[in-house]
């Protein structure tokens, strides 16, 4: 059983995307997108001044191809 998603802010999770290549390719409103050159994705982060939901979280990271314990240790 993968241990379950901390609460994170948005920042951290851009920290963690940007260590597995993503880049940010444009904003639109509160929200950044970004884009891989390998992953045919792309992930949105909105930029709120609060944790993101564990939902949420999952989603994104499972859109990057990011797996919940690789998540941990790039934390």
């Amino acid at each position: 059983m993968s241990p379950r998603l901390p609460a994170v802010r948005p920042r951290q999770l851009i920290r963690v995307l940007e260590r597995k290549g993503w880049r940010l390719d444009r904003t639109s409103g509160s929200h950044q997108v970004f884009v891989h050159d390998v992953v045919r994705h792309v992930v949105v982060v909105p930029m709120h001044n609060k944790d993101l939901g564990r939902g949420l979280l999952a989603r994104i990271l499972q859109d990057a191809e990011i797996s919940r314990d690789e998540f941990l240790k790039l934390l």
